[in-house]
């Protein structure tokens, strides 16, 4: 069988899919993947095809905001942190719902007609993929990249704009107006912790255990062999800052643990200032790997940090920023897995207290552990693989 995997080009979008995609060329199938350039040779390492697949989300942005980019207090380029919220949500609105997909289905479109695949799987955020593959007729089906978190300022809104999109390229007829277009969806979020009205929707769900994706790499001998307990911090590759960094660094500090904090490209770790040698911070940190050695994870609330700290049971404080935190926060703490800090209660002190709870309680390990069993049990990328064939039909 030939394939067609289709991701937006970001990390929190592309990484979801690997497993999947990985899954179809071990089974044998003919596996084709498209993002944007920047991911291809992530895409080529797997042994993957990669094809034209629309921008990037930070382009898409820019192009919302007719092509000027956001420039902080010294002229650098801001980050999606800096820029006030109200103008986010408007170029969000833009963005998702109309930039991205119609990129999405030019580069998709010519690439069904060049590949022939007999099924397009294409992530929940990209439904540019799903608006050609119903054009072509081909078959579908769509991957959640994380739990549902739909807002419920911007989504309706990107819901309309995005079937205004589907009209103006003539699909509109060929879809159906759900989440997932009405193909069928594969959720890798265990059902205790996803979104109870989309469970009870008539969408056609298709469980699938969330399996963390990186490239992997080797942590320093003070992460893996250190003693005491490991906080592992990371607020993710966009709304990430070193002031926000600092603020957690310094609450973690007074409780004597050991912290690998994962800076990302946006933050060099220099701009966090001095730090103690029990504190380490990379740019880059190989996070499958770090999860095996952390106690403790906190973190911005993107949905593969927190799935994959609830598949490793791991507690979690979760600090949301934007997008996927507010809805993935509320649900890990509701699940007894994790607890939150919101806005303004984001403080070094409150931190400094969150983690000591975590810390102590066995409360939130075990919830957490239990949540990891859950997900332990749910049909992996492989039997999903196995139930292609009925995707066609």
């Amino acid at each position: 069988m030939k394939v067609l995997f289709a991701s937006l080009g970001n990390y929190g979008h592309v990484f979801p899919l690997m497993p999947l995609a990985e899954a179809a060329r071990d089974a044998g199938h003919e596996v084709w993947f498209a993002t944007s350039e920047q991911f291809h040779p992530i895409v080529e390492k797997s042994q993957l095809t990669p094809v034209a697949g629309g921008i990037t989300v930070p382009e898409a942005f820019i192009e919302a905001a007719g092509g000027q980019a956001f420039l902080d207090a010294n002229g650098g380029s801001a980050q999606a942190s800096d820029i006030p919220p109200h103008v986010l949500a408007s170029l969000a609105v833009k963005a998702f719902g109309s930039v991205l997909p119609r990129a999405v289905h030019a580069d998709v479109t010519r690439a069904l007609d060049t590949v022939r695949p007999d099924l397009v799987v294409y992530e929940s955020l990209n439904p540019g993929a799903g608006f050609a593959a119903a054009a072509a007729g081909v078959p579908a089906v769509c991957q959640a990249i994380g739990r549902v978190t739909p807002h419920p300022d911007t989504d309706p809104l990107i819901q309309r704009e995005l079937f205004t999109t589907a009209s103006d390229l003539g699909v509109a007829d060929k879809i159906a107006p759900s989440r997932s277009l009405g193909h069928p969806y594969i959720d890798i979020c265990p059902p205790s912790v996803q979104d109870p009205d989309f469970l009870a929707s008539d969408i056609r769900i298709i469980p699938q255990r969330p399996v963390p994706f990186g490239e992997p790499g080797e942590l320093p001998a003070s992460i893996t062999q250190g003693e005491g307990p490991l906080v592992y911090l990371s607020f993710g590759t966009v709304v990430t800052s070193a002031q926000l960094l600092r603020t957690a660094i310094d609450g973690l500090l007074p409780l004597g643990v050991r912290v690998l904090v994962a800076t990302s490209s946006v933050v060099d770790p220099a701009e966090l200032g001095e730090l103690p040698e029990r504190v380490v911070a990379l740019s880059w940190v190989p996070q499958v790997e770090a999860l095996r050695h952390a106690d403790v994870v906190v973190h911005h609330g993107g949905h593969g940090t927190t799935l994959a700290s609830l598949a490793a049971g791991l507690p979690q404080l979760i600090l949301p920023r934007e997008g996927d935190g507010h809805g993935n926060a509320p649900a890990v703490s509701a699940a007894g897995a994790g607890r939150l800090l919101l806005g303004d209660a984001v403080t070094a002190e409150a931190v400094q207290a969150e983690v000591r709870t975590l810390l102590s309680d066995d409360t939130y390990r075990n919830a957490a552990r239990k949540i990891a069993q859950e997900i332990a049990g749910l049909p992996g990328p492989a039997e999903t693989v196995a139930r292609f064939p009925e995707f066609t039909r």
